[in-house]
């Protein structure tokens, strides 16, 4: 079963990569958004299209608070959910399992 608890780890350790570099994103993205920066810039239209499709829909359910875009910080709050969650559960899942 060591094989399986590898496994588990291996696949966790790639989702908190991934998360990691999300996370970056979207605060380079948000950063970027108070100096309203070249909308035809190669690096600012890969990040809007990489974090838009997270943002957007949570920006549409909860809109402009008091003048401030909150979706980033829902999301990154969202992201560092997962991390702990879905990440912690599956090292312990490999842990166990070796």
């Amino acid at each position: 079963m060591f094989i399986v608890g590898n496994l588990f780890g291996a696949i966790a350790e790639i989702i908190d990569a991934i998360l990691g570099i999300y996370t970056w994103m979207i605060i380079i993205s948000a950063l970027l958004s108070w100096v309203n920066p070249d909308p035809y810039n190669p690096i600012v239209r890969f990040l809007y299209k990489v974090t838009e499709p997270v943002l957007a829909p949570i920006r549409s359910r909860i809109g402009i608070l008091g003048g401030f875009d909150v979706s980033p910080v829902i999301a990154l709050l969202a992201i560092t959910f997962l991390k702990r969650f879905l990440v912690g559960t599956l090292i312990g899942l490999g842990q166990r399992m070796n």
